[in-house]
């Protein structure tokens, strides 16, 4: 597909590299849901592997190309998702990683990521000074800065999740929005496999960064952000991603914290499945707009189950 920094040769590559443990992950119908919501739904679940997000597909393709061509350390920033999965793909490689979160990133994440032997430095306000910081680590030190959705590796590995929906029939796929290498990888293949569904990207009210310049057709960067959906909780999009983004998607939605909220709780309720709230972005938009979906076959990208749970028995009421 033209239009994009990304190659389906490339993403075809990116797939030999990636551990198996995070490929092929399970895609089905999801009846009950369906009963519920008012429209065929099937879920791709990325949550059945060792970093339970799907952001181990792009640090596998970081990680081995370090592991081959160096240098052999690298930084990132993170709110818990990409750290947990650049420590476990650079762990296994040998690879020295840091990772640079906010204090305010859920302690389940921060605690996994320590547990999978990475160097973690916590710095105060949000993501974006985490990358900040991670950036300075990287000039100063000589290692590889991992830019998630910058670096096309992220974005390739997130992609090759767009081949194994390829075979499959829907209308319309729903994506978590954030930094956008999930939306963009995704949406790059689906556009190309299956240029008639329609690429629908999601993201919270109260974090709506990359929504607002998908919408103006330019990068608008926005003040603190206000969700629990802490993964795509970003307010500086990278000018290339939007190109990119630009060029994928359909549409690019906000929801709200309650319709979050219902989601998770209809995930657990329904397809017994305990997720983060990033993972109920899908959901949420069907909810919050259900005639649009009616009577049509949706994927759900379900991304990741990586979340504190006393913080969930709080809001989903279990």
């Amino acid at each position: 597909m033209s239009g994009t920094r990304l190659d389906e040769a490339r993403i075809r590559d990116a797939r030999r590299v990636i551990d198996p443990v995070f490929l092929d992950s399970p895609l089905y119908r999801c009846e009950a849901l369906e009963r519920v919501l008012g429209c065929a739904v099937s879920i791709k679940l990325e949550t059945a592997n060792p970093v339970r997000c799907f952001k181990g597909r792009g640090t596998e393709v970081v990680a081995s190309r370090l592991a081959a061509e160096g240098p052999r350390a690298a930084v990132c920033a993170s709110a818990g998702n990409l750290g947990q999965a650049l420590a476990w793909s650079g762990r296994a490689r040998g690879l020295d990683v840091t990772v640079v979160a906010s204090r305010a990133a859920p302690a389940a994440k921060l605690d996994r990521i320590r547990a999978l032997d990475a160097r973690l430095e916590l710095v105060d306000g949000d993501f974006d000074a985490a990358r900040d910081r991670a950036a300075a680590i990287a000039r100063h030190g000589g290692v590889r800065l991992v830019e998630d959705s910058l670096d096309l590796e992220t974005c390739e590995g997130a992609a090759t999740i767009g081949l194994e929906l390829a075979d499959a029939p829907f209308d319309a796929v729903l994506i978590a929005l954030g930094g956008g290498a999930l939306a963009t990888g995704v949406g790059h293949v689906v556009k190309n496999r299956t240029p008639a569904a329609e690429v629908v990207c999601v993201q919270p009210l109260g974090a709506p960064a990359m929504t607002y310049s998908w919408h103006r057709r330019r990068v608008v960067t926005t003040g603190p952000t206000d969700t629990i959906a802490d993964g795509v909780a970003g307010r500086r999009p990278i000018p290339a991603v939007l190109d990119d983004l630009l060029a994928v998607a359909d549409d690019a939605v906000l929801v709200r914290e309650s319709s979050i909220v219902a989601g998770m709780r209809l995930l657990f309720d329904h397809a017994g499945l305990v997720v983060e709230p990033s993972a109920a972005l899908g959901v949420a938009a069907i909810l919050e707009d259900p005639a649009r979906f009616a009577d049509r076959h949706v994927v759900t990208v379900v991304c990741g189950g990586n979340v504190d749970l006393d913080a969930y028995r709080r809001w989903v009421g279990v």
